[in-house]
């Protein structure tokens, strides 16, 4: 009885001191059972500290819609860098679209010659601008009274822009083709078709044409390329006054005076802008 009692006490003992190890010790993992760990801490922050945030990402918005299409970089600059491109535009006939008349134009503005970092595109920035200041006065003319006390059709009034457009150019039109060969560089090439397409949209609304459906399109694209090629043609053209560009322009408006009429509806566009978008960029002498 006694031994008894004695291995009853020694084996409660025993599981005692086992329980009381194991509630001690740290789980383990059995391939048969699994064990929940309680957590005695705080959880850890999943949130990366901000020391290690990089602004240049986190500050960056997607603009575009579509994950295959993002959208064409903007030249929009900002007025030191406007003064900048307008002074420097007066520089190109004697040095083309350069960093040369870049930098003029920055030490005519009070600029240091290093200025001109702050245009990523450098030389391309200066062909853009050209381009965009060249559409706004355009539109400034048309605002001033351009056809005013004339009666024309938008046909006529569109052929009077280009022509105005390319009148434009007299003076730096010896330096265009280098333009139109930097133009060709792949990466400029969007936002030169881009820009020439801007320059069409600008002539057909300033013209008063109200055309709201496929055929928009078409004499948008139609125009785009009569203008392309036209300022090819000048920048050979050695009559006076640019005569021999003034009847290429005359005769391409006679040749292109049916498009809208052949080409009607989205589907005929398509196809029919496939076949010429690419021949578009050629017209302009970039090298696609």
């Amino acid at each position: 009885m006694t031994n008894s009692v004695g291995r009853a006490l020694s084996s409660f003992k025993t599981g005692a001191i086992t329980t009381q190890f194991l509630s001690k010790s740290k789980p383990f993992h059995s391939p048969s059972r699994n064990y929940t760990k309680v957590a005695t801490r705080p959880i850890r922050s999943t949130q990366a500290p901000r020391a290690f945030k990089s602004p240049r990402f986190s500050s960056q918005l997607r603009c575009y819609h579509s994950r295959f299409h993002a959208p064409l970089p903007t030249h929009e600059y900002t007025n030191s860098q406007t003064a900048i491109l307008s002074a420097a535009l007066k520089h190109v006939p004697d040095h083309g679209f350069t960093k040369q008349a870049l930098m003029l134009g920055a030490r005519d503005m009070g600029f240091l010659d290093v200025s001109i970092q702050l245009f990523s595109r450098q030389e391309m920035d200066l062909i853009l601008f050209w381009l965009a200041s060249r559409r706004g006065l355009l539109r400034s003319k048309v605002e001033n009274g351009l056809f005013e006390g004339k009666e024309l059709a938008v046909e006529e009034k569109i052929k009077s822009l280009v022509l105005e457009r390319l009148r434009m150019n007299n003076e730096i039109i010896h330096r265009w083709q280098d333009a139109l060969a930097r133009m060709s560089l792949p990466s400029n090439i969007p936002l030169s078709i881009s820009e020439l397409h801007s320059l069409s949209s600008d002539i057909l609304h300033l013209a008063g044409d109200a055309s709201i459906d496929a055929s928009w399109y078409t004499k948008r694209l139609s125009l785009s390329t009569v203008y392309a090629s036209s300022e090819v043609v000048m920048t050979q053209d050695s009559s006076s006054g640019f005569k021999y560009t003034e009847e290429f322009v005359e005769r391409r408006f006679q040749d292109n005076s049916t498009i809208g009429s052949k080409i009607g509806g989205v589907k005929s566009y398509l196809g029919f802008m496939a076949g010429t978008a690419v021949g578009l960029g050629r017209s302009w002498g970039l090298k696609i």
